[in-house]
């Protein structure tokens, strides 16, 4: 986003989707969990999930490193506890635009120079009644765990790799991070193709064109696959940056999600598999989120199809650093108050209370 100091355009809201209740296993793997009824194409799609997904010690192997180096979770001295009778699960979502089509694990997995252009921390209560999806704004400053002092919450990845930003996230929350997940906003687009394009809703208030020259009006309206990479990559145009930037992201996943779960889709044998094998290419994941994993999570949450929360981390105010940094101060109420709920399993109460 520009480095100039600006007030978000868009109030905060809650934002809650009436999606299927496969909604984070779409995220990850589309219509596994929603297909868990039909055992035998179940074990099609398992096997397809199982070829083409890679975890993050495996590309750090396949880069020269050794799962020590490139794995996804920081040494269990570092960690917070979680306790014995805590059923809840807490994931976290990291998504990327990488323009330069290089493998998300670099050299050793400590990712050098990359940022993850999104973060989401996904809640899932004991008793899975419903989904909480935090977004995380990428210009938050916090204190990075190790010698490596203040930085924007986005930095740990290109510092220490996934691991340092799962440390990040867990001692910012006080919450132990049980799986974590990359995706590639670009398995993203390879569905747009295969679907033949999807009708995206813009939230910003006003007609923008992009830097590339794509126009979008205000309200829904169909893209192919050019337009939507030019849709989720735009921030200049916009006052507030990367907010929008993010808000777009949300409206581009949430369309190609409702537009793969179409009943036609689904009852599309090929096309099921055409989808996940499109996608899954895109997928970096921990060692213990493999495909019978994502499945029984899915037929898990299959209730909570009413009960899907997303909403955005509250901020302080707009800074600079030290360095001249353009910066989210933390809202220091927000986040002990958050950290409670996620320890409570009362994170859905406390955005009722706050209407995010």
């Amino acid at each position: 986003m520009s480095e100039t100091p600006v007030t978000p355009a868009a109030p905060r809201g809650r934002r809650r989707r009436r999606i299927t209740a496969v909604v984070l296993v779409s995220l990850l793997v589309l219509v596994v969990g929603g297909l868990a009824t039909a055992w035998y194409y179940l074990d099609s799609l398992s096997s397809s999930y199982e070829e083409n997904v890679q975890t993050f010690e495996q590309q750090a192997q396949e880069e020269g490193g050794d799962a020590g180096t490139g794995g996804s979770f920081p040494e269990e001295s570092d960690r917070p506890e979680k306790e014995a009778d805590d059923e809840s699960i807490t994931i976290l979502l990291l998504g990327s635009d990488d323009r330069a089509g290089t493998d998300l694990a670099q050299s050793t997995g400590q990712f050098p120079g990359s940022r993850s252009d999104t973060m989401m921390l996904v809640h899932v209560p004991a008793d899975r009644s419903g989904v909480q999806v935090m977004s995380i704004p990428r210009d938050l400053w916090v204190d990075v765990p190790g010698d490596h002092g203040e930085a924007k919450i986005n930095a740990p990845m290109a510092l220490g790799g996934v691991s340092l930003t799962v440390e990040t996230i867990e001692g910012l929350f006080d919450v132990r991070v049980d799986h974590v997940a990359s995706v590639d906003m670009q398995g993203f687009i390879g569905l747009v193709e295969s679907l033949g394009g999807v009708d995206v809703e813009s939230t910003h208030p006003e007609t923008f064109t992009t830097t590339g020259g794509h126009t979008f009006h205000p309200g829904t309206q169909h893209m192919d696959a050019e337009e939507a990479l030019a849709f989720v990559r735009e921030r200049k145009t916009f006052s507030d940056g990367d907010l929008q930037r993010a808000r777009n992201q949300q409206s581009f996943i949430q369309a190609v999600v409702d537009e793969s779960l179409q009943a036609g889709n689904l009852a599309n044998p090929g096309r099921v598999r055409d989808m996940v094998e499109t996608f899954t290419p895109y997928l970096t994941v921990d060692e213990s989120l493999d495909a019978s994993t994502v499945a029984s999570l899915g037929w898990e949450i299959r209730g909570a199809a009413d009960d899907i929360t997303m909403f955005t981390l509250p901020t302080g105010t707009d800074d600079r650093s030290a360095d001249g940094q353009w910066i989210w101060r933390q809202d220091e109420q927000a986040m002990t108050e958050i950290s409670e709920a996620l320890a409570d399993d009362t994170l859905e109460e406390y955005v009722e209370e706050n209407d995010l």
